[in-house]
């Protein structure tokens, strides 16, 4: 056997699977996410709640204050 053939088939049995299991293993951990990005998406989440809240009640001064400003949304 010659020495190409010898590095081929270490290749196709031993490094080839090792880098496939590294991938694998990475992309299992990025699909979790980090304390951090955790944090963020809960504060993110809470702004969000806020600003609905705020439209709601914008919206609901305006039904009151100017009942067809509806109407001029369509404009």
């Amino acid at each position: 056997m010659n020495i190409t053939a010898v590095a081929v088939v270490f290749i196709v049995l031993v490094i080839m699977p090792a880098v496939i299991l590294t991938n694998l293993t990475k992309l299992k951990q990025q699909k979790s996410l980090s304390a951090d990005d955790e944090h963020m998406l809960e504060d993110l989440w809470r702004s969000a709640r806020r600003m609905e809240k705020r439209i709601n009640s914008l919206e609901a001064i305006l039904d009151a204050e100017a009942p067809g400003w509806r109407k001029n949304e369509d404009d």
